[in-house]
């Protein structure tokens, strides 16, 4: 059986500490959490930047497939836990919800569960709330009282840790006040495709805007194509600064030190962390794959455009345009909290008695 049970820190150093420490929702009492999701960047970003916002150290399960039927019951890999129960449980991902299933079945007192993403049809039961991207809301899923709409996704980016990181970052990229635009590439999925006509578009594009006077910071995915990764290495100079994926992840500085942003359709994560920012953000066409997941993908860009009046496509230009940055983690962590304190008021007494044994504990 394919999965791992353990801490996976996505990202780390101090100033990812000072991050968590400046976010708490609840100066108070830290309930213990467990997130379950697959080991995809995405799935993983979005369950740990709601979790840390409650437990700075989550539990973290990282999951590969689904749980097989017969390993549900006496045979459940969590059936003998071996580290302390979670109190909540936050997941996401399709092949999550067994897994949530067999820890709730595991745990001697059940721990509050949420979902970030529609749960799937036979899990429904199994969570105590579930949050879903507008793009994927219905009159359906409305009816459930416990399922709530959120903006895009949630992260763990947010303008504070930006704002701190900014000074640092644009005195390495911008030290003469030049113009910034991070330019933020993702890859083919089954929405869109990044056929040679679309790479060389985005060459293109890239060498344009260091013309035009930007510098440009371009960073690339894991579902990156290799080819694209190259072309971008072969425009690096003083305008045009490209991480080739070797050594430390500057994707934070990136961001610090952006202007303005210019971000490949495909990623709903990337344009979320890009928006946190508070700066204008710019989404790039891609040739497109039809089908359902197409259509979901482009309800997604126009809503953040034309209705939430969040982004702008890019049609060649880039200019400055104010709007309120979503904080979608903080706000869907001090829901869970608030629903904790009204339908689970044991496990919050547990918590607040935990947080006071650590306390005397450490005098």
């Amino acid at each position: 059986m394919e999965f791992q049970i353990g801490r996976l820190m996505l990202t780390a150093g101090s100033s990812q500490v000072a991050f968590v420490d400046a976010l708490l929702v609840n100066s108070g009492a830290k309930m213990r959490v467990w997130t379950v999701s697959e080991a995809k960047a995405g799935t993983l970003t979005q369950c740990l930047g709601v979790a840390r916002l409650i437990d700075p150290e989550p539990y973290q399960v990282v999951v590969k497939r689904e749980l097989p039927a017969w390993r549900r019951g006496i045979f459940s890999p969590y059936r003998r836990l071996k580290v302390p129960e979670p109190q909540l449980v936050v997941s996401c991902g399709g092949v999550a919800n067994s897994h949530v299933e067999a820890i709730v079945a595991a745990c001697k007192v059940k721990p509050f569960t949420v979902h970030l993403a529609t749960p799937q049809p036979e899990y429904t039961g199994v969570f105590d709330m579930a949050f879903i991207s507008r793009h994927d809301w219905s009159d359906e899923k409305a009816r459930h009282t416990n399922w709530h709409e959120m903006v895009g996704v949630p992260h763990q980016i947010d303008h504070q840790i930006v704002d701190r990181l900014r000074e640092q970052a644009r005195k390495r990229w911008a030290s003469k006040g030049d113009k910034v635009v991070t330019v933020l590439a993702g890859g083919a999925n089954r929405a869109y495709l990044y056929d040679d006509a679309t790479i060389d578009r985005l060459i293109e594009t890239v060498k344009q805007l260091a013309a035009n006077g930007w510098t440009v910071l371009a960073s690339t995915s894991r579902r990156s194509r290799a080819d694209l990764l190259d072309r971008l290495l072969s425009l690096r100079s003083d305008r045009i600064v490209v991480w080739d994926r070797q050594g430390a992840n500057p994707f934070r500085d990136f961001l610090a030190a952006a202007d303005a942003f210019l971000v490949t359709k495909d990623s709903i994560t990337m344009t979320c962390e890009a928006l946190a920012t508070g700066q204008p953000t710019y989404v790039f066409d891609l040739a497109k794959n039809p089908g359902a997941r197409l259509d979901k993908f482009e309800w997604f860009h126009r809503d953040m455009s034309e209705t939430l009046k969040l982004t702008r496509p890019f049609n060649g230009t880039l200019e400055g345009y104010d709007y309120e940055p979503p904080h979608e983690s903080r706000r869907i962590a001090s829901l869970i909290e608030s629903e904790v304190a009204r339908r689970r008021p044991d496990l919050a007494e547990h918590a607040t008695r935990r947080e006071n044994a650590r306390k005397n504990a450490a005098k």
